[in-house]
């Protein structure tokens, strides 16, 4: 398989995960505080990934250096967002949460330059974000979505630049290590789950209550939407670079709405249909431009 063709792959499964996973955000907050609903994703995830490591004899890093890397990681791209956007979800819905998510690459190309990690600036590789920014919007449609919560979406739109600022923080300080993208995930992961275990006593919130739907949300967003996608993240990030691989994000409203026509018959409204054509033609752009440099 191709170097492009891999990363394309990487790209539609990652979508198809991540897509999912407002949803079950959105379910578990029937029954866990924003805070127990991280904590307890972060420590599925983690557990999952000691697994497969255990599995593959793969051993956790030793140094230091690294670990001090894996915690500001954990908070950037683990602990802060994955909050955020619990506590967003509070006060607006699934819909403009993915809508804001998907400002990551717009905050990540501007990142990248504004710390010259990315040298060069071209005409269509911001075409080709920003049409991927507007397609979302065209499937979200915010404007129809009634009075929106200034606050909530605004700890969404800070979720999506933390995303953004962990995208250049691991390509830089993490994934040119000799360290596989399991043990990363993993190590990650332990720390993302020491750090929020710790909130954990300042949460005022009660015990949850057993309810089927929220505790199998809660299983499914921690095993697979947080641990084995993970793995997949930091696999993306070596093949595409910080831009190439946070454009993923324009691919998750995309497949939130082929979920939702397939699984839960949904409708689906012109204007989703042309954001998701909208969309894949940003996207196009700026992969082309990847694969030329």
């Amino acid at each position: 398989m191709t170097t492009s063709a891999r990363g394309t792959l990487l790209i539609a499964i990652l979508a198809l995960v991540w897509g999912s996973n407002f949803l079950w955000i959105k379910v578990s907050l029937d029954a866990f505080s924003p805070t127990q609903v991280t904590a307890a994703r972060m420590v599925l995830g983690a557990l999952v990934l000691l697994t497969v490591i255990a599995v593959r004899r793969e051993a956790l890093p030793r140094d230091f250096t690294v670990w001090a890397h894996l915690v500001v990681a954990a908070l950037v791209a683990n602990v802060i967002p994955y909050l955020l956007f619990a506590v967003g979800e509070t006060r607006v819905d699934s819909g403009i949460a993915g809508a804001l998510n998907a400002t990551t690459p717009l905050w990540t190309l501007v990142l990248a330059f504004a710390v010259r990690q990315s040298t060069r600036l071209r005409l269509l590789q911001v075409v080709g974000l920003v049409l991927g920014f507007v397609g979302s919007l065209l499937i979200f449609t915010p404007w129809d979505a009634g009075s929106v919560d200034a606050l909530g979406a605004l700890y969404c739109l800070l979720a999506a630049l933390s995303y953004g600022i962990s995208y250049l923080y691991m390509s830089h300080y993490l994934t040119p290590r000799n360290l596989s993208p399991t043990v990363l995930s993993t190590s990650q992961l332990i720390a993302a789950s020491v750090l929020t275990a710790a909130t954990l006593p300042l949460d005022s919130a009660e015990a949850p209550a057993w309810s089927v739907g929220p505790w199998l949300a809660l299983a499914v967003l921690g095993v697979i939407g947080t641990g084995l996608a993970y793995v997949i993240n930091y696999a993306l990030i070596r093949t595409e670079g910080p831009v190439g691989a946070s454009v993923v994000t324009y691919l998750v409203p995309v497949a939130s709405v082929v979920l939702g026509f397939l699984v839960l018959d949904e409708t689906a409204p012109l204007l989703s249909l042309l954001g998701v054509a909208t969309i894949l033609i940003g996207i196009r752009l700026s992969r082309r431009l990847a694969a030329d440099e």
